[in-house]
Formats: structure tokens, C-alpha cells, sequence
């Protein structure tokens, strides 16, 4: 039986992504459910058990690189093997840098643990168990992780920090089997960027990046999942995304206009 654990599985991308692994492999897996909110992956995994998943609940904080230990420890305890790891949980944020404080540099400081250090401690705890699946490693990143955004410079960096060390993993240690697919999720229609840092910590309460073209959550998760099945180191998730994957090598001025438009005019620098 495969054995997948998702990260941040008690809301948005991950929840979603729980849900389409379950319907599809139903007993053929054994999902792995960990986020904060106990009481939220409680009722996950009553939704999905019916399709014949196994549902094992582990509540964690990421942000203690002791209980990403515990968690990767009991996975083993409970499975006996990691197949996937997929690196889900994380913050948002948005706060032009001209503007920071010092209170702005302390959560800064918070995002990355969130956003790039537990993917780090979560993988090497997991890595000898994923080497000997030859398994799968799996960020959830952000079009912020390939393209700087206005505002977003603390957010940026730690995607950008993620990505890197994703990467080099990647082609580190391929020779042994162990396989790497990052995603790249532009706006998606969840609450994430309402409750992540605004200026001066406080959560933002709205959302400083135009959704008027927000992807659905269950097309966001459907093509990570897809990439997950196919093999693929990379899921860009729009035309767009790809058209600037490429503009920012032949004309990254052109990139740079296009990341200002998605910042609502309100908060542009």
C-alpha cells in the first residue's frame, strides 16, 4: 500500500488534494492527514474514509522542527514506509518592503520557518525512507517562487528559498531514485492570502492580489495530482505562467509590468 503524507491538509490545496487522492486510489493508499487544527482533519478523514483510503491523523506544528521528526517518526511507526511527501502547509504574506518595521522583519523571519525550513526538516527526516521507496518529494510552491511580485517580497523569498533546495535536491540524489515535482499555483480561490502577514504581523484580512482570475481549488489540486501520476518535475498551472516563464528570458521587463498588474492598485507601492 502506498503511504502519502500531506502537509497542511486541514484547509485549501492540501484538503482538496486529499479528497482526489482518495477517490482515486481508494485502497490502493494510505493517507497521511497533518496540519494544526485536529479537529478539522477529523472530519477529512471521515469524509474520505468511505472510499476504502486508509486515513492515519498526526496533528503537527511544522514550525517545530521536533514535531516534523515526530511526524515523519510515526508515519513509519503506524505504515512502515513513505511513498510521497507532499510539502503543502505554508503562509502567505503581503507588505511592500519600503514600509517594514522591525515587527515586519520578526514575521518575516516566521515565514520562512513555515514556508521553506519545515519542507527542509520534514525531507531529511523522511529522506531515508524515500530513497528506499524511491519515492516522491513534492512542493507546493507559487508563481511568487519563479516571478518577484510587488509587495511580495518576504513571500517571494522563501518560495524562491523552497525552489532552490527542492532543485539541488533533485539532481543529487536522482542516481539513487529518489524523484522531486514542484508546483507553481498563482491565485487560487481560498482564504490563504486573508489570513496570512499584512503590514506589522496582524493577519490582512483581505486579499491584495486581483482573483478575478482565481483558479478553483479543486482544478489546482487536480493538476498537482495529475503531475504527481505523470512523472513531472514542474506543474505550471496557466498559459500565462508559462508565457512568463519564458518572457523572463527574453524580456523581463515585460514580466516585471505584468507582476505589478496582478497587485491591486490600492496596495502597489
Amino acid at each position: 500500500m502506498k503511504s502519502i503524507i500531506i502537509t497542511g491538509a486541514s484547509e485549501g490545496i492540501g484538503r482538496e488534494l486529499a479528497r482526489q487522492i482518495a477517490a482515486r486510489e481508494k485502497g490502493s493508499a494510505a493517507l497521511v492527514l497533518a496540519a494544526r487544527n485536529a479537529a478539522r482533519l477529523e472530519e477529512l478523514a471521515t469524509e474520505l474514509r468511505p472510499h476504502g483510503t486508509r486515513i492515519e491523523i498526526i496533528p503537527t506544528e511544522v514550525t517545530d522542527r521536533d514535531a516534523c521528526r515526530r511526524l515523519i517518526a510515526e508515519t513509519m511507526t503506524r505504515l512502515g514506509r513513505i511513498d510521497v511527501l507532499v510539502n503543502n502547509a505554508g503562509m502567505s504574506a503581503h507588505a511592500n518592503f519600503s514600509d517594514f518595521t522591525d515587527a515586519d522583519l520578526d514575521w518575516s523571519e516566521k515565514l520562512m520557518v513555515m514556508n521553506y525550513w519545515s519542507v527542509v526538516w520534514l525531507t531529511q527526516a523522511a529522506l531515508p525512507h524515500l530513497i528506499a521507496s524511491k519515492g516522491l518529494v513534492v512542493g507546493v510552491s507559487s508563481v511568487a517562487g519563479l516571478v518577484g511580485v510587488p509587495g511580495r517580497t518576504a513571500y517571494c523569498a522563501t518560495k524562491f528559498a523552497m525552489n532552490g533546495f527542492l532543485e539541488a535536491l533533485r539532481a543529487e540524489l536522482a542516481h539513487k531514485g529518489l524523484r522531486v515535482m514542484i508546483a507553481y499555483p498563482g491565485t487560487i480561490d481560498t482564504d490563504l492570502r486573508k489570513r496570512g502577514f499584512g503590514p506589522g504581523g496582524s493577519p490582512a484580512g483581505v486579499s491584495m492580489i486581483r482573483d478575478d482570475r482565481a483558479m478553483p481549488v479543486e482544478t489546482c489540486a487536480r493538476l498537482i495530482r495529475e503531475g504527481m501520476e505523470k512523472g513531472r518535475r514542474e506543474v505550471l498551472m496557466t498559459p500565462r505562467m508559462k508565457l512568463g516563464r519564458w518572457l523572463g528570458l527574453l524580456a523581463p521587463q515585460i514580466v516585471d509590468r505584468m507582476a505589478m498588474k496582478e497587485v491591486k492598485a490600492e496596495f502597489r507601492p
